[in-house]
């Protein structure tokens, strides 16, 4: 870094090339919000009012109070910090902000490592895999979360069904939700470690994360199909046909990589509501999208599955009748596949932001 730089935390802030580090690592933030920042740290310890703000960074330009506080609120996300414990950014309230870690010059040579406690070797080797484990287990349990609300509603419509006489309602739910529940589970673990792969990577949350959602979701997806196909040939002798797969898994494993890169992209840590949302926006579109293309969700696999063998007593036929349908038509499947892939991703999503939040701050992987 040039020299008149500054070093604070793991973070090095150089005004003159206009640039943000985390532990080597450019960190991005829009010209304004940057600016703020270097004027916090220029005034180190001193107050800097809300005139000051509006006079050197936004050039006098009007703006609302909102601008400043969501201005300060995306530093403090940027920084790691909390308004209630502030390690960087203090509020005066009704008065300004002022920068109150501790601040080196970047061309100071760096503070050494503190020595390490008897345990911190194990702990430093196994923390490059921290976040790895943690957002697969997120993805086990958001995708066990959305397979069992899934299977919920496929189970009630079964078991209403006036066509299954013998077959207790109970055992319908029970079989429909553990079908549901396990294929979720193995989906939203595999796009979960895609997207933590490829957030290894690459140190972030970003573009990489679609390509890494979607290769997870395309191998679970082909191991899911090929175990299906496999296992009605060897158990019935002929296969369920053209059953959910690699390709679906792909789009949907993709959507749920862009909900991740939009929300940390545009909330720093990530937002629960805000991802939440974006989620269920990406998955359902994708969902559409699979069964207009040609493909088919878990629901339209269901009903191949029950076309294919005469005797079965499945029909997902009562919600091709609320739009008219004979049977599961094309409507059905696409609203069923909407609302699958809003199911999942959003579930998907959301575990891993609540995973990221409550299960300690990670260092390997950034999100930003």
């Amino acid at each position: 870094m040039a020299s008149g730089g500054y070093r604070f935390d793991r973070f090095e802030l150089d005004p003159e090339d206009r640039r943000l580090t985390r532990d080597g690592v450019t960190v991005e933030l829009n010209a304004r919000y940057l600016d703020a920042l270097i004027l916090l740290v220029r005034e180190n310890g001193r107050l800097v009012s809300k005139d000051r703000f509006l006079d050197e960074v936004w050039k006098g330009v009007p703006v609302t109070d909102e601008a400043l506080t969501q201005c300060i609120r995306t530093l403090r996300r940027t920084l790691d910090d909390d308004a209630a414990r502030p390690r960087f950014i203090a509020t005066a309230p009704k008065h300004g902000y002022r920068f109150v870690a501790e601040i080196a010059s970047a061309d100071a040579p760096a503070p050494p490592d503190p020595a390490p406690t008897p345990t911190a070797p194990a702990a430093a080797r196994a923390r490059p895999w921290t976040p790895f484990l943690m957002l697969g287990a997120a993805g086990i349990v958001g995708g066990g979360v959305a397979g069992l609300v899934g299977g919920l509603i496929y189970g009630f419509i079964g078991a209403a069904d006036p066509l299954q006489p013998g077959l207790g309602a109970g055992s319908v739910l029970m079989v429909l939700a553990c079908l549901t529940v396990i294929v979720s589970l193995m989906g939203g673990f595999g796009v979960a470690m895609g997207i933590a792969v490829a957030g290894i990577l690459s140190r972030r949350i970003g573009p990489w994360s679609i390509v890494g959602g979607a290769v997870g979701g395309m191998m679970v997806g082909g191991i899911v199909r090929a175990l299906g196909v496999d296992a009605f040939n060897l158990l019935l002798g002929q296969s369920p046909g053209d059953i959910t797969g690699a390709p679906e898994g792909a789009i949907l494993g993709g959507a749920v990589g862009l909900a991740a890169w939009l929300t940390v992209r545009r909330t720093g840590r990530g937002s629960l509501r805000y991802g939440v949302a974006v989620a269920a926006l990406c998955g359902a579109a994708a969902g559409l999208i699979i069964p207009l293309a040609g493909g088919r969700m878990m629901g339209g696999s269901l009903e191949l599955l029950a076309d294919q063998f005469p005797a079965s007593r499945l029909r997902l036929s009562p919600i091709g009748a609320l739009f008219g349908e004979t049977g599961f038509g094309p409507i059905a499947q696409a609203f069923t596949g909407a609302l699958e892939g809003l199911l999942f991703s959003a579930c998907l999503v959301g575990a891993m932001i609540v995973a990221r939040r409550n299960l300690g701050r990670l260092r390997t992987l950034t999100w930003r």
